[in-house]
């Protein structure tokens, strides 16, 4: 994959893979106002912490929070945005998830 290449998704759209691991998509059931919102606000709390990581301290901390909720709002982190119960494979290795034959034939 280069740098301008999107990351390969998992065929139910819940998961992009990246050297190797599963990190949960955005919901798609975003509506999209919000969702570019969403991203700008993400944007802005990545600069943030790239500017706070030298001094460190509340500033960073404050900036870290910042890109926490914006990825909450996106549905990347805290409770699966799906409904059907089944278990969130984010952070794990493909290989090691029911994805693991799909993963194998990109």
């Amino acid at each position: 994959m280069t740098a301008r290449e999107a990351p390969p998704v998992t065929p139910d759209g819940r998961y992009i893979a990246v050297r190797g691991r599963l990190w949960r998509r955005a919901d798609p059931g975003l509506d999209p106002q919000e969702r570019e919102r969403l991203v700008g606000e993400l944007m802005r709390a990545r600069r943030a912490v790239r500017d706070a990581k030298p001094q460190g301290g509340a500033a960073l901390a404050q900036a870290r929070a910042a890109v926490d909720a914006a990825k909450r709002g996106l549905g990347e982190r805290g409770p699966p945005w799906w409904t059907d119960g089944a278990p969130d494979y984010t952070r794990h290795l493909a290989r090691t998830t029911p994805y693991a034959a799909w993963f194998a034939a990109l």
